[in-house]
């Protein structure tokens, strides 16, 4: 059972600790000390930022998936008198998200690797703060199943699906009466008005510039292939249980309305801020009370204008991926996370130019059939990410050659 935020000091699991969201998190944390305690932290392989977050934070444990790396934390902590315990392997990281003395887990591990610890939270009934969009668009029904049975409190931290969760009624049985349709905002990225023909040229800088966000490098190219967008669309479906049709995208590029929803008398319920993680963050580690998140107030009167605008497809042919996925055959959804983490890698290594991103995926949903049992279980699910991977970087291969 999820603690009480208002009586119990939580103990919080950071899985992905020293990405955009784990340090806001940690930021979130620092002004609340009454109210959290940081347990755990762990990181891919950045090893001196987790160093320097377990000399601040002094976690009982920290964990990295790769041994070697693991070793070095261990032997620079142990130098230091630091006594936080050092584990490794990507089980750690599942054992870490289930431990019996963890009450909450922010979940921001980037891409598929982040499923297997996210179901283990789910199972073992956590309050999961799920920043981790990849385990709903790969796991879907796989992963909900596991939040219903292992009776964890799901709060959403992307900033589209916290303003979801927060326009609708507490109640989750009322959520099918109440809407109509979402509508999910996007800033447009980067290249919403530049000239389609120079796309081809745009570099790895130039793609993570995000003009309202601060975010990785990965992330950031999705926002500038609205893919970030499609991915959501697909969370979206399995977090309020709605169908592709109730869900509905429109570009706003000032990033202050978040998203909204649609009633079904027609009224339109939105949720507005400034631009910055730590309020969904400070919702999530809070819910339902609020505390201070850190954020700038919004100010009303220094707002030119809040426009709205219809997401042009031939600029981001990624989005409509979204809706495909979810009416073709279980799995799809899989296969396209796989391909696009795959096709980013390469144009940020540039290996390929950012208007053949786009073509990956392509490739990859005409070639990787998945089969229903896949879709099954947890190593199904893997097995068919890791086939679609290997499928896309071929043609990755192809194209760079």
């Amino acid at each position: 059972m999820s603690p009480d935020p208002q009586t119990t000091r939580q103990r919080v699991c950071i899985l992905g600790a020293t990405g955009s969201v784990g340090t806001s998190t940690l930021d979130v944390i620092a002004r609340h000390p009454q109210r959290f305690e940081v347990f755990a932290l762990t990181a891919h392989s950045r090893i001196d930022e987790l160093f320097a977050q377990c000399l601040q934070w002094r976690p009982r444990y920290a964990a990295m998936p790769d041994a070697g790396h693991a070793q070095q934390l261990r032997e620079r902590l142990r130098a230091d008198g630091v006594a936080t315990e050092v584990l490794a392997g990507p089980q750690a990281l599942c054992d870490l998200a289930a431990h019996p003395e963890v009450d909450s887990v922010m979940a921001a591990i980037m891409g598929a690797a982040g499923l297997a610890p996210c179901l283990a939270a789910a199972a073992a009934g956590k309050r999961l703060l799920l920043a981790n969009k990849e385990a709903l668009v790969v796991g879907g029904g796989l992963f909900m199943d596991a939040v219903r049975a292992g009776g964890a409190t799901l709060l959403p931290i992307d900033s589209e699906h916290s303003a979801i969760f927060q326009c609708l009624p507490e109640n989750r049985s009322r959520w099918p009466a109440h809407i109509d349709h979402i509508l999910l905002t996007a800033s447009g990225g980067p290249f919403r008005t530049r000239d389609l023909s120079t796309l081809k040229h745009v570099t790895p800088d130039q793609a993570c510039a995000h003009p309202n966000w601060v975010m990785g490098r990965k992330i950031s190219v999705d926002s500038a292939t609205m893919m970030n967008k499609a991915l959501e669309v697909i969370e979206a479906r399995w977090l309020f249980d709605l169908t592709p049709d109730q869900i509905r995208v429109v570009i706003h590029p000032q990033s202050i309305v978040h998203s909204m929803v649609v009633c079904r008398d027609n009224s339109v319920l939105a949720q507005m801020g400034t631009p910055d993680m730590r309020v969904p963050i400070a919702y999530g580690l809070s819910h339902p009370l609020r505390i201070e998140s850190g954020a700038g107030q919004l100010d009303f009167q220094a707002l030119a204008s809040l426009t709205f605008e219809a997401p042009d497809l031939t600029r981001y042919p990624g989005l409509a991926l979204a809706w495909e996925t979810l009416r073709a055959a279980p799995g799809s959804t899989a296969v396209l996370n796989a391909s696009n983490e795959v096709a980013v890698a390469a144009f940020l290594d540039r290996d390929i130019r950012f208007d053949q991103i786009h073509s990956v995926n392509l490739d990859a949903l005409a070639r990787v059939e998945a089969q229903s049992s896949e879709c099954d279980s947890i190593g199904g699910l893997l097995e068919l990410d890791a086939r679609a991977r290997r499928l896309a970087a071929q043609f990755v291969k192809g194209l760079a050659a």
